[in-house]
C-alpha cells in the first residue's frame, strides 16, 4: 500500500512540476493570430458548454417574437453587436478579423443557440472569446429584446430590409420608448 501511495505522490509531483514548467516557459503561444491546439479547443468547448448548461435551469424564457421587443433588440444589436457579428448586408468591422475565436455570423447561420442559452451568453459574455457581458449595462428586458431580434427576425431579413430598419430605427433616436411607439 505504501508503494502505491508513494507512486501516486511522485506522479502528482512530476505532472504538477511539468505543468508549472510549461506555463512559465512561454511555450504556449497566446497570440490571437494562432489557433488553439486540439486539446485546448476541446477543454474550452467542454468547459463552456458545461458552464452555460449548468446555469440555464433557472432562466424563464418569456413570450418571444414580440414586434416591439424585436425593434428594441434590433437597435441594440445594430449598435453593439454588428461590429463583430455582422448583419444581413453588413460585414463585421475590420477589427473583428483579428479576433480569435472568430465571432459567429448569426445572420448566415442555421446553428443558432437555444433561446435561454442566447440570453445567458448576451447577459454574461464568455471569457477568452471577446464576447462581452451586457448584463452590467442592460436590464433583462433589453437583453431579451436582443435575443428576440437575433433568434426570430435577423435571419429572415434581406440586406435591403435590414438597411430599411437602420434608417427607420437606428439613425438618430436612441430612445427605446420612442422606437417602441414608432413600431405600434
Amino acid at each position: 500500500m505504501k508503494t502505491i501511495v508513494l507512486t501516486l505522490i511522485i506522479a502528482f509531483i512530476i505532472i504538477t512540476g511539468s505543468f508549472v514548467i510549461y506555463i512559465y516557459s512561454g511555450a504556449y503561444d497566446i497570440s490571437q493570430a494562432v489557433p488553439h491546439n486540439a486539446l485546448t479547443k476541446w477543454m474550452i468547448k467542454t468547459a463552456t458548454h458545461g458552464s452555460i448548461n449548468k446555469r440555464l435551469k433557472d432562466i424563464q424564457v418569456p413570450l418571444m417574437n414580440d414586434s416591439t421587443a424585436i425593434v428594441i433588440g434590433f437597435e441594440h444589436y445594430h449598435e453593439m453587436c454588428v461590429m463583430c457579428h455582422g448583419a444581413p448586408g453588413v460585414k463585421p468591422w475590420e477589427m473583428a478579423e483579428g479576433l480569435y475565436p472568430k465571432p459567429p455570423k448569426f445572420y448566415k447561420s442555421n446553428d443558432l443557440p437555444e433561446t435561454a442559452e442566447a440570453f445567458w451568453i448576451i447577459k454574461n459574455g464568455i471569457k477568452m472569446t471577446s464576447m462581452p457581458a451586457y448584463g452590467p449595462t442592460h436590464d433583462d428586458k433589453k437583453i431579451w429584446a436582443i435575443t428576440d431580434f437575433l433568434l426570430n427576425k435577423m435571419n429572415k431579413m434581406s440586406p435591403e430590409e435590414y438597411q430599411s430598419w437602420v434608417q427607420k430605427y437606428a439613425e438618430g433616436d436612441d430612445d427605446d420608448e420612442a422606437m417602441a411607439t414608432q413600431n405600434n
